[in-house]
Protein backbone atom coordinates (compact mmCIF):
# COMPACT_ATOMS: atom_id res chain seq x y z
CA UNK A 1 0.00 0.00 0.00
CA UNK A 2 1.34 3.40 -0.95
CA UNK A 3 0.59 6.79 0.56
CA UNK A 4 1.50 10.31 -0.48
CA UNK A 5 2.90 12.53 2.26
CA UNK A 6 1.95 16.23 2.04
CA UNK A 7 5.54 16.99 0.97
CA UNK A 8 5.13 14.68 -2.04
CA UNK A 9 7.09 11.73 -0.65
CA UNK A 10 5.72 8.23 -1.16
CA UNK A 11 5.40 6.22 2.07
CA UNK A 12 5.03 2.44 1.81
CA UNK A 13 2.95 0.26 4.14
CA UNK A 14 3.41 -3.52 4.13
CA UNK A 15 3.00 -6.48 6.41
CA UNK A 16 5.76 -8.90 7.35
CA UNK A 17 5.55 -12.47 6.09
CA UNK A 18 7.34 -13.96 9.09
CA UNK A 19 3.81 -14.51 10.43
CA UNK A 20 3.69 -17.51 8.08
CA UNK A 21 7.35 -18.56 8.06
CA UNK A 22 8.72 -20.54 5.13
CA UNK A 23 12.26 -21.88 5.07
CA UNK A 24 12.50 -22.76 1.36
CA UNK A 25 11.80 -21.00 -1.92
CA UNK A 26 8.90 -23.34 -2.62
CA UNK A 27 7.50 -22.37 0.78
CA UNK A 28 7.82 -18.67 -0.04
CA UNK A 29 5.95 -19.14 -3.31
CA UNK A 30 3.20 -21.04 -1.51
CA UNK A 31 3.07 -18.25 1.08
CA UNK A 32 2.36 -15.70 -1.64
CA UNK A 33 -0.46 -17.83 -3.01
CA UNK A 34 -2.03 -19.00 0.25
CA UNK A 35 -1.68 -15.90 2.42
CA UNK A 36 -0.44 -12.70 0.80
CA UNK A 37 -2.72 -12.58 -2.22
CA UNK A 38 -5.83 -13.38 -0.12
CA UNK A 39 -4.98 -10.48 2.21
CA UNK A 40 -4.67 -8.17 -0.79
CA UNK A 41 -8.04 -9.28 -2.09
CA UNK A 42 -9.70 -8.68 1.28
CA UNK A 43 -8.39 -5.12 1.21
CA UNK A 44 -9.74 -4.58 -2.30
CA UNK A 45 -6.34 -3.43 -3.51
CA UNK A 46 -4.70 -3.97 -6.88
CA UNK A 47 -1.31 -3.88 -5.15
CA UNK A 48 -0.17 -4.83 -1.65
CA UNK A 49 3.23 -4.37 -0.07
CA UNK A 50 4.75 -7.28 1.80
CA UNK A 51 7.89 -7.33 3.92
CA UNK A 52 9.43 -10.63 2.89
CA UNK A 53 11.25 -12.85 5.35
CA UNK A 54 13.72 -14.95 3.37
CA UNK A 55 15.35 -17.65 5.49
CA UNK A 56 18.90 -18.77 4.81
CA UNK A 57 17.96 -21.64 2.47
CA UNK A 58 15.46 -19.57 0.49
CA UNK A 59 17.94 -16.71 0.12
CA UNK A 60 20.72 -19.06 -1.00
CA UNK A 61 18.45 -20.63 -3.61
CA UNK A 62 17.62 -17.23 -5.07
CA UNK A 63 21.19 -15.89 -5.01
CA UNK A 64 22.49 -18.98 -6.77
CA UNK A 65 19.77 -19.21 -9.41
CA UNK A 66 19.02 -16.02 -11.39
CA UNK A 67 16.10 -17.75 -13.12
CA UNK A 68 14.52 -18.52 -9.74
CA UNK A 69 14.92 -14.89 -8.72
CA UNK A 70 13.26 -13.73 -11.93
CA UNK A 71 10.51 -16.25 -11.25
CA UNK A 72 9.90 -14.84 -7.77
CA UNK A 73 9.73 -11.32 -9.16
CA UNK A 74 7.22 -12.49 -11.79
CA UNK A 75 5.14 -14.28 -9.17
CA UNK A 76 5.00 -11.14 -7.02
CA UNK A 77 3.81 -9.15 -10.03
CA UNK A 78 1.26 -11.78 -10.98
CA UNK A 79 -0.28 -11.79 -7.52
CA UNK A 80 -0.37 -8.00 -7.16
CA UNK A 81 2.37 -7.88 -4.53
CA UNK A 82 5.41 -5.64 -4.16
CA UNK A 83 8.47 -5.67 -1.91
CA UNK A 84 10.43 -2.64 -0.70
CA UNK A 85 11.68 -4.13 2.58
CA UNK A 86 12.97 -7.43 3.91
CA UNK A 87 13.05 -8.73 7.47
CA UNK A 88 16.62 -9.94 7.87
CA UNK A 89 16.50 -10.46 11.65
CA UNK A 90 15.70 -14.21 11.86
CA UNK A 91 18.24 -16.31 9.96
CA UNK A 92 16.43 -19.64 9.97
CA UNK A 93 14.07 -21.72 12.07
CA UNK A 94 11.50 -19.03 12.79
CA UNK A 95 8.74 -21.59 12.35
CA UNK A 96 10.27 -24.00 14.86
CA UNK A 97 8.29 -25.17 17.87
CA UNK A 98 10.79 -23.32 20.08
CA UNK A 99 12.52 -20.23 18.73
CA UNK A 100 13.49 -18.36 21.92
CA UNK A 101 17.21 -17.42 21.96
CA UNK A 102 18.07 -19.04 18.62
CA UNK A 103 16.58 -16.05 16.77
CA UNK A 104 19.68 -14.05 17.75
CA UNK A 105 22.11 -16.40 15.98
CA UNK A 106 24.25 -15.82 14.02
CA UNK A 107 25.01 -12.38 15.40
CA UNK A 108 27.16 -9.61 13.97
CA UNK A 109 30.39 -11.20 15.22
CA UNK A 110 29.77 -14.16 12.88
CA UNK A 111 30.82 -13.74 9.21
CA UNK A 112 27.67 -15.60 8.16
CA UNK A 113 25.51 -12.70 9.38
CA UNK A 114 27.36 -10.33 7.04
CA UNK A 115 27.18 -12.79 4.15
CA UNK A 116 23.44 -13.39 4.65
CA UNK A 117 22.66 -9.68 4.88
CA UNK A 118 24.64 -8.95 1.73
CA UNK A 119 22.66 -11.68 -0.03
CA UNK A 120 19.41 -10.08 1.14
CA UNK A 121 20.51 -6.66 -0.09
CA UNK A 122 21.31 -8.06 -3.55
CA UNK A 123 17.99 -9.86 -3.70
CA UNK A 124 16.04 -6.81 -2.61
CA UNK A 125 17.72 -4.67 -5.26
CA UNK A 126 16.39 -7.14 -7.84
CA UNK A 127 12.90 -7.36 -6.31
CA UNK A 128 12.20 -3.64 -5.91
CA UNK A 129 9.44 -2.31 -8.16
CA UNK A 130 10.74 -0.53 -11.24
CA UNK A 131 9.56 2.85 -9.94
CA UNK A 132 11.18 2.43 -6.49
CA UNK A 133 14.88 3.12 -5.97
CA UNK A 134 15.18 2.59 -2.21
CA UNK A 135 14.93 -0.57 -0.14
CA UNK A 136 15.46 -1.47 3.51
CA UNK A 137 16.50 -4.57 5.43
CA UNK A 138 15.98 -4.84 9.18
CA UNK A 139 18.46 -6.89 11.20
CA UNK A 140 19.24 -7.85 14.76
CA UNK A 141 20.78 -5.17 17.02
CA UNK A 142 24.32 -6.57 16.97
CA UNK A 143 23.68 -9.53 19.31
CA UNK A 144 21.98 -10.91 22.37
CA UNK A 145 23.70 -9.28 25.34
CA UNK A 146 25.54 -12.43 26.43
CA UNK A 147 28.30 -13.27 25.76
CA UNK A 148 28.65 -10.20 23.52
CA UNK A 149 28.79 -7.61 26.31
CA UNK A 150 31.66 -9.36 28.11
CA UNK A 151 33.73 -10.15 25.01
CA UNK A 152 36.33 -7.39 24.54
CA UNK A 153 36.57 -8.06 20.81
CA UNK A 154 32.87 -8.39 20.01
CA UNK A 155 32.02 -4.72 19.49
CA UNK A 156 35.02 -4.15 17.21
CA UNK A 157 34.20 -7.26 15.16
CA UNK A 158 30.57 -6.22 14.73
CA UNK A 159 31.60 -2.70 13.77
CA UNK A 160 34.01 -4.01 11.11
CA UNK A 161 31.26 -6.18 9.64
CA UNK A 162 28.82 -3.28 9.44
CA UNK A 163 31.40 -0.95 7.91
CA UNK A 164 32.15 -3.62 5.30
CA UNK A 165 28.42 -3.97 4.69
CA UNK A 166 28.03 -0.24 4.11
CA UNK A 167 30.85 -0.31 1.57
CA UNK A 168 29.23 -3.22 -0.27
CA UNK A 169 25.90 -1.41 -0.31
CA UNK A 170 27.62 1.60 -1.89
CA UNK A 171 28.99 -0.71 -4.58
CA UNK A 172 25.57 -2.31 -5.04
CA UNK A 173 24.00 1.06 -5.77
CA UNK A 174 26.69 1.86 -8.31
CA UNK A 175 25.97 -1.45 -10.02
CA UNK A 176 22.16 -1.49 -9.89
CA UNK A 177 21.02 2.08 -9.26
CA UNK A 178 19.13 0.80 -6.19
CA UNK A 179 19.90 2.15 -2.72
CA UNK A 180 19.57 -0.46 0.04
CA UNK A 181 19.82 0.56 3.70
CA UNK A 182 20.19 -1.65 6.77
CA UNK A 183 18.34 -0.97 10.01
CA UNK A 184 19.40 -2.35 13.40
CA UNK A 185 16.27 -3.20 15.36
CA UNK A 186 16.68 -2.48 19.12
CA UNK A 187 15.11 -5.25 21.18
CA UNK A 188 14.86 -5.91 24.93
CA UNK A 189 17.62 -8.20 26.14
CA UNK A 190 19.99 -7.41 23.28
CA UNK A 191 23.20 -5.45 23.54
CA UNK A 192 21.29 -2.67 21.77
CA UNK A 193 18.07 -2.78 23.78
CA UNK A 194 16.81 0.77 23.21
CA UNK A 195 17.14 3.51 20.63
CA UNK A 196 19.46 5.29 23.04
CA UNK A 197 21.72 2.21 23.04
CA UNK A 198 21.88 2.37 19.25
CA UNK A 199 23.27 5.88 19.02
CA UNK A 200 26.83 5.13 20.13
CA UNK A 201 27.48 2.14 17.83
CA UNK A 202 25.81 3.77 14.83
CA UNK A 203 27.57 7.08 15.32
CA UNK A 204 30.83 5.11 15.48
CA UNK A 205 30.05 3.46 12.15
CA UNK A 206 29.18 6.87 10.75
CA UNK A 207 27.43 5.79 7.55
CA UNK A 208 23.90 6.80 6.58
CA UNK A 209 23.24 3.38 5.05
CA UNK A 210 23.26 1.81 8.53
CA UNK A 211 20.48 3.13 10.75
CA UNK A 212 17.70 2.08 13.14
CA UNK A 213 14.53 0.10 12.67
CA UNK A 214 11.99 1.39 15.18
CA UNK A 215 9.80 -1.49 16.35
CA UNK A 216 7.00 0.16 18.30
CA UNK A 217 6.40 -2.96 20.42
CA UNK A 218 10.04 -2.96 21.51
CA UNK A 219 9.95 0.80 22.05
CA UNK A 220 6.94 0.42 24.34
CA UNK A 221 8.27 -2.64 26.16
CA UNK A 222 11.32 -0.62 27.19
CA UNK A 223 9.07 2.29 28.25
CA UNK A 224 10.74 4.63 25.77
CA UNK A 225 8.94 7.90 25.09
CA UNK A 226 8.62 8.22 21.29
CA UNK A 227 9.30 11.95 21.15
CA UNK A 228 12.40 11.68 23.35
CA UNK A 229 13.72 8.68 21.45
CA UNK A 230 13.18 10.14 18.00
CA UNK A 231 14.58 13.53 18.95
CA UNK A 232 17.75 11.90 20.22
CA UNK A 233 18.15 9.95 16.98
CA UNK A 234 17.66 13.13 14.95
CA UNK A 235 20.17 15.03 17.05
CA UNK A 236 22.71 12.25 16.49
CA UNK A 237 21.91 12.17 12.73
CA UNK A 238 20.91 8.51 12.89
CA UNK A 239 18.68 7.47 10.00
CA UNK A 240 15.47 5.43 10.33
CA UNK A 241 15.26 3.29 7.18
CA UNK A 242 12.29 1.31 8.48
CA UNK A 243 9.58 1.20 11.17
CA UNK A 244 7.74 -1.90 12.35
CA UNK A 245 4.23 -1.18 13.55
CA UNK A 246 3.51 -3.47 16.49
CA UNK A 247 1.97 -3.36 19.96
CA UNK A 248 3.15 -4.88 23.24
CA UNK A 249 1.20 -6.43 26.10
CA UNK A 250 0.52 -4.00 28.96
CA UNK A 251 -0.47 -4.86 32.54
CA UNK A 252 -1.27 -1.81 34.64
CA UNK A 253 -1.55 -3.66 37.99
CA UNK A 254 0.63 -6.78 37.81
CA UNK A 255 0.36 -7.41 41.57
CA UNK A 256 -3.32 -8.35 41.27
CA UNK A 257 -4.06 -12.10 41.06
CA UNK A 258 -6.51 -11.65 38.20
CA UNK A 259 -3.92 -9.70 36.19
CA UNK A 260 -1.26 -12.35 36.73
CA UNK A 261 -3.73 -15.02 35.70
CA UNK A 262 -4.50 -13.10 32.50
CA UNK A 263 -0.80 -12.66 31.78
CA UNK A 264 -0.10 -16.35 32.32
CA UNK A 265 -2.25 -17.17 29.28
CA UNK A 266 0.33 -15.33 27.14
CA UNK A 267 3.34 -17.22 28.56
CA UNK A 268 4.06 -19.76 25.82
CA UNK A 269 7.03 -21.90 24.76
CA UNK A 270 7.82 -20.67 21.25
CA UNK A 271 9.07 -17.08 21.51
CA UNK A 272 10.82 -14.99 24.15
CA UNK A 273 8.54 -12.45 25.77
CA UNK A 274 10.94 -10.13 27.56
CA UNK A 275 9.10 -8.30 30.33
CA UNK A 276 9.97 -4.90 31.75
CA UNK A 277 8.90 -2.46 34.44
CA UNK A 278 10.04 1.09 35.09
CA UNK A 279 11.00 1.92 38.67
CA UNK A 280 12.78 4.70 40.53
CA UNK A 281 15.96 2.65 40.03
CA UNK A 282 15.46 2.51 36.26
CA UNK A 283 14.27 -0.15 33.86
CA UNK A 284 14.14 -3.66 35.30
CA UNK A 285 13.19 -6.84 33.52
CA UNK A 286 13.31 -10.55 32.84
CA UNK A 287 14.09 -12.49 29.70
CA UNK A 288 10.66 -14.11 29.53
CA UNK A 289 7.12 -13.65 30.79
CA UNK A 290 6.97 -16.89 32.75
CA UNK A 291 10.14 -15.84 34.56
CA UNK A 292 8.48 -12.56 35.56
CA UNK A 293 5.37 -14.36 36.76
CA UNK A 294 7.10 -17.16 38.63
CA UNK A 295 10.44 -15.90 39.80
CA UNK A 296 9.43 -13.06 42.09
CA UNK A 297 12.41 -11.05 40.82
CA UNK A 298 10.46 -8.36 38.96
CA UNK A 299 8.82 -5.69 41.13
CA UNK A 300 5.07 -5.59 40.60
CA UNK A 301 4.22 -2.23 42.13
CA UNK A 302 4.37 -0.50 38.73
CA UNK A 303 3.03 -1.52 35.29
CA UNK A 304 4.60 -4.35 33.33
CA UNK A 305 5.04 -4.53 29.58
CA UNK A 306 5.86 -7.73 27.76
CA UNK A 307 7.38 -8.25 24.32
CA UNK A 308 4.37 -10.03 22.87
CA UNK A 309 3.21 -8.64 19.52
CA UNK A 310 -0.56 -8.45 20.00
CA UNK A 311 -2.77 -7.76 16.95
CA UNK A 312 -3.06 -4.04 16.35
CA UNK A 313 -6.83 -4.02 15.95
CA UNK A 314 -7.62 -6.50 18.74
CA UNK A 315 -6.15 -5.55 22.13
CA UNK A 316 -6.42 -8.16 24.87
CA UNK A 317 -9.46 -8.08 27.13
CA UNK A 318 -9.25 -6.26 30.48
CA UNK A 319 -7.48 -6.36 32.84
CA UNK A 320 -4.77 -6.33 30.15
CA UNK A 321 -4.25 -3.79 27.39
CA UNK A 322 -1.98 -3.15 24.41
CA UNK A 323 0.48 -0.33 23.81
CA UNK A 324 -1.28 0.87 20.65
CA UNK A 325 -1.17 4.49 21.96
CA UNK A 326 2.65 4.32 21.85
CA UNK A 327 2.45 3.19 18.22
CA UNK A 328 0.08 6.06 17.40
CA UNK A 329 2.36 8.60 19.07
CA UNK A 330 5.44 7.27 17.31
CA UNK A 331 3.71 7.18 13.94
CA UNK A 332 2.57 10.80 14.28
CA UNK A 333 6.13 11.86 15.07
CA UNK A 334 7.60 9.77 12.25
CA UNK A 335 5.37 10.71 9.34
CA UNK A 336 3.18 13.54 10.64
CA UNK A 337 5.72 16.34 10.35
CA UNK A 338 6.73 18.49 7.39
CA UNK A 339 8.71 15.56 5.97
CA UNK A 340 8.58 11.84 6.82
CA UNK A 341 11.39 10.46 8.98
CA UNK A 342 10.98 7.09 7.26
CA UNK A 343 9.37 5.82 4.05
CA UNK A 344 8.97 2.16 4.98
CA UNK A 345 6.30 1.02 7.46
CA UNK A 346 5.69 -2.65 8.17
CA UNK A 347 3.00 -4.28 10.31
CA UNK A 348 4.79 -7.10 12.14
CA UNK A 349 2.49 -9.26 14.24
CA UNK A 350 4.19 -12.64 13.94
CA UNK A 351 2.59 -14.07 17.09
CA UNK A 352 -0.90 -14.91 15.82
CA UNK A 353 -0.40 -18.63 16.44
CA UNK A 354 1.24 -17.97 19.83
CA UNK A 355 -1.81 -16.16 21.20
CA UNK A 356 -3.89 -17.90 23.88
CA UNK A 357 -5.80 -20.72 22.10
CA UNK A 358 -9.17 -18.98 22.20
CA UNK A 359 -7.69 -15.92 20.42
CA UNK A 360 -5.81 -17.73 17.66
CA UNK A 361 -7.12 -17.84 14.08
CA UNK A 362 -8.44 -21.33 13.38
CA UNK A 363 -7.70 -21.33 9.67
CA UNK A 364 -6.16 -19.33 6.81
CA UNK A 365 -9.35 -17.38 6.28
CA UNK A 366 -9.41 -16.05 9.83
CA UNK A 367 -5.69 -15.23 9.69
CA UNK A 368 -6.11 -13.30 6.44
CA UNK A 369 -9.07 -11.45 7.94
CA UNK A 370 -6.98 -10.49 10.95
CA UNK A 371 -3.99 -9.26 8.93
CA UNK A 372 -6.30 -7.26 6.67
CA UNK A 373 -7.89 -5.68 9.76
CA UNK A 374 -4.46 -4.69 11.09
CA UNK A 375 -3.52 -3.10 7.77
CA UNK A 376 -6.84 -1.27 7.67
CA UNK A 377 -6.19 0.19 11.12
CA UNK A 378 -2.69 1.27 10.05
CA UNK A 379 -4.10 2.81 6.87
CA UNK A 380 -6.68 4.76 8.86
CA UNK A 381 -4.00 6.08 11.21
CA UNK A 382 -1.94 7.31 8.26
CA UNK A 383 -4.92 9.00 6.62
CA UNK A 384 -5.82 10.67 9.92
CA UNK A 385 -2.27 12.03 10.14
CA UNK A 386 -2.68 13.62 6.72
CA UNK A 387 -1.30 11.13 4.24
CA UNK A 388 -3.27 10.30 1.11
CA UNK A 389 -3.77 6.69 0.08
CA UNK A 390 -2.65 6.04 -3.49
CA UNK A 391 -4.27 3.56 -5.91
Amino acid sequence: MRFRHPDGTTVHLSYCTNVHPAETLDGVLAQLRDHCEPVRRRLGRDRLGIGLWLAKDAAHALVNDPAALRGLRAELDRRGLEVVTLNGFPYEGFGAEEVKYRVYRPDWTDPERLAHTCDLARLLAALLPDDVADGSVSTLPLAWRTPFDTDPQAAATARSSLVALAERLDALEELTGKSIRIALEPEPGCTVETTADAIGPLADIGHSRIGVCIDTCHLATSFEDPQTALTALADARITIPKVQLSAALHAEHPHLPEVRAALSAFAEPRFLHQTRTRTADGLLGTDDLDEALGGGTLPDSAPWRSHFHVPLHAPPAPPLASTLPVLQDALTQLVGGPAPRTRHLEVETYTWQALPPELRPRNRTQLADGIAAELTLARDLLVDIGLKELP
